[in-house]
């Protein structure tokens, strides 16, 4: 228990869950560095997840998986990404899915009932593909520009979505098309066809692993029984706590690389190591500091989330401010550690420079930055009239 990442594990079934996870995340990361320079999807670290029970981690139990809470999660998240970030955050996708789906039962339970049978029997993962080019990101309210068209026996939905994060892998998805007759969108369960194409666009400066290409739908047929309510009971979106856990994983890993670099090299004109320098230290410290509170808010805040189950929407403000910390804390911190290691950190040869890329996409996944002001603010306001 003296090793920090241990420090918020509370019993004999979270030690064993978080060792499970540091397994797999040792050995991901000797292969992370080839998926990263190749930009390839890492389709036999999924192999091992299934093959782990990993992926049903958030499956209830009455369907067969581990139920695990929104801690355990975050625990199991942050370890995971230690090894591999973009495994970590591409898989974080679907068990938090999974997790929100049984909270706000939003999906019919039969069509739910089949995705956690599937999952649990055949590995069958989730995800939402809801970006577009000209909309951006859903969560700045845009409309999606792909549509879904009434037939007899269901709709046709074409479109284009971009950041499909697990594409390469998923057979089914949920998309969100713009119904004309309507005048709305709406959320559809999506079963892979001929008319579903990937085209491989994912080329990017970080998380280079995670499979985010654009899916094109060419009148894609979808059961008029996969058409999603998207009613049900307001969780507060406690799932995407996968998220922070995920680049608070990567800045403790860059952490661990900068102290084991501070306690071996000894410059030639030093009689010691340079972590007995005090400009060292002090950037230990510092990251020590950055570190210390991201992670105790965020626990703390995942911990509430699963013990207030009646004030979950509530908790927004609260959620939104974990991920603010975490995810700027931890670009700070990969910051300091390349400071600590010098001109070396810049070697493609070692991890320190894709951690440095990896974590700045943290500042791109929901709830951005901005959000989180304009909600902790407006929060903020409304006690004036309280």
């Amino acid at each position: 228990m003296n090793k920090m990442i241990d420090h918020y594990i509370r019993n004999e079934k979270e030690r064993a869950l978080a060792r499970k996870a540091e397994g797999l995340a040792s050995l991901f990361a000797k292969r992370a560095a080839l998926h990263d320079q190749e930009g390839s999807f890492p389709f036999e670290n999924f192999t091992d997840l299934r093959e782990a029970g990993y992926l049903k981690l958030t499956i209830p139990q009455e369907f067969g998986g581990d139920g695990i809470s929104l801690y355990e999660l975050v625990m199991l998240q942050e370890r995971l990404a230690y090894g591999d970030g973009s495994t970590a955050l591409a898989v974080g996708w679907h068990i938090g899915q999974v997790l929100h789906l049984e909270t706000t039962r939003k999906w019919p339970e039969a069509i739910f009932a089949d995705l956690c049978y599937s999952v649990v029997s055949d590995g069958t993962m989730i995800n939402t593909f809801a970006s577009e080019a000209a909309s951006g990101s859903p969560s700045r309210g845009g409309k999606p520009e792909t549509t879904a068209l009434p037939t007899a026996d269901g709709w046709l939905i074409t479109g284009r979505k971009t950041f499909s994060t697990l594409s390469p892998i998923l057979d089914r998805f949920v998309v969100s098309a713009f119904i004309p007759d309507e005048d709305g969108t709406a959320d559809f369960l999506v079963h892979r066809t001929d008319q579903v194409t990937i085209v491989e666009t994912w080329d990017t400066l970080g998380m280079r692993a995670t499979g985010s290409h654009d899916v094109v739908l060419d009148g894609v047929f979808v059961d008029k029984t996969m058409r999603l309510s998207g009613k049900g009971v307001d969780d507060g979106g406690g799932w995407l706590l996968h998220i922070p856990a995920c680049y608070l994983g990567i800045a403790m890993a860059a952490r661990d690389y900068a102290l084991e670099f501070a306690h071996t090299y000894q410059p030639n004109h030093m009689n010691e190591p340079i972590s007995s320098l005090p400009s060292v230290q002090h950037a230990i410290g510092e990251m020590e500091i950055e570190l210390r509170t991201a992670r105790a808010l965020l626990y703390t805040t995942a911990d509430r989330w699963d013990q207030e189950k009646v004030n979950r929407p509530a908790l927004k403000p609260e959620l939104g401010l974990a991920k603010y910390v975490a995810t700027n804390n931890a670009i700070k911190v990969v910051d300091l550690a390349m400071r600590i290691v010098g001109a070396a950190s810049l070697s493609r040869k070692q991890p320190l420079e894709r951690y440095y890329r990896d974590v700045r996409a943290g500042l791109h996944n929901p709830p951005m930055d901005s959000t989180v002001l304009h909600n902790l603010a407006s929060a903020a306001l409304a006690e004036k009239s309280l």
